[in-house]
């Protein structure tokens, strides 16, 4: 076999990967290969089987290897080595084949894929993706989406991987502890109505989550860094005369002051010392209010999770206006 053969561009199936003169581990880089057929393509670690004619369809980079317009390495086991990554290759090698492929639903990796279609010089996968590109932009996309938890493991996975504080709304209408009454329902929707409005507000520096399978009917939660931080329980339990009901309450002023004080932790700036001292001087000088706050004794400092439950047990009789007596724990 010639020496020319041994250093072509392209792998052939047909012929024996041949060692390198400097040692069998050494790649080898050459021209074209005048006849090949089949190519054998090793991108970044992925691996992949295509013929030269698919690479020739179209004027690019990857007809320029196989025409010997450019010199590409080939390692012992006969794989033309790309060194690029392979993790969208399969979709310009598609393009190549069939003359249109399905593009990537994320933005981002639309992005990517022109990328690589740049990158390889495919002018028909360059417009495609470009194309693709300026359809999203004048399309019209919500300010912001919010997540609906499925799961528990699906909201640990969610909280413990965002960088993001995140505030969680937690609503069970259909809980059979539920009373359903006027006031109620009406400091719930007030509770749903305030948790869109801070998402439409905050969306961007703050991902809101909606959990609907909870055991609580109405519950606020508050996590930075992957921790929970503090928690805002709605629910108030009233004990009457033969009777026994659960409802809701509105606490806003105080699920907003929680809402910037989870703000803090926006960046990774939490940890640091300037964090820590407002989230301290905001702990200290939070008051309950109409309920009662309670604090985690398992950490020192801001470990401690703060849980402020809204007039969470009222007990009262039935006796007549002015007569009447209300007793708090």
């Amino acid at each position: 076999m010639s020496a020319e053969a041994s250093t072509g561009s392209l792998a052939l199936e047909s012929l024996p990967a041949l060692p390198s003169p400097g040692g069998a581990g050494e790649d080898k880089a050459g021209g074209g290969l005048a006849g090949s057929k089949y190519v054998k393509l090793n991108v970044g670690g992925s691996l992949h089987y295509t013929t030269v004619q698919t690479l020739s369809k179209e004027d690019s980079l990857l007809s320029r290897m196989c025409s010997g317009g450019m010199e590409v390495a080939i390692d012992q086991e006969g794989w033309v080595v790309l060194d690029r990554c392979g993790r969208h290759f399969g979709v310009v090698l598609n393009f190549l084949r069939d003359g249109s492929v399905p593009l990537p639903e994320s933005q981002r990796e639309l992005e990517e894929v022109l990328m690589e279609a740049q990158y390889y010089r495919v002018q028909g996968l360059i417009q495609h993706c470009l194309a693709a590109l300026k359809r999203r932009s004048e399309c019209f996309e919500g300010l912001c989406r919010i997540p609906m938890i499925t799961s528990a493991k699906e909201e640990q996975r969610m909280i413990a991987s965002c960088r993001k504080p995140v505030v969680k709304l937690q609503n069970n209408r259909g809980n059979n502890k539920y009373s359903y009454t006027s006031n109620s329902d009406d400091n719930l929707l007030k509770n749903i109505e305030l948790f869109d409005k801070l998402g439409l507000r905050f969306n961007g520096r703050v991902l809101f989550v909606k959990d609907v399978l909870g055991d609580e009917i109405c519950c606020w939660s508050f996590y930075g860094e992957g921790r929970k931080i503090a928690e805002v329980c709605c629910t108030s339990i009233v004990y009457a005369t033969e009777k026994k009901q659960t409802k809701v309450e509105f606490p806003e002023a105080r699920i907003f002051e929680e809402t910037l004080n989870i703000l803090i932790y926006e960046n990774g700036r939490g940890s640091g010392p300037g964090g820590l001292a407002l989230l301290e001087s905001g702990a200290a000088s939070s008051s309950p209010g109409a309920g009662q706050s309670e604090e985690d004794g398992g950490g020192g400092g801001d470990r401690r999770v703060r849980r402020i439950h809204v007039r969470r047990h009222i007990m009262h009789d039935e006796r007549g206006h002015g007569l009447q007596t209300v007793y708090k724990d």
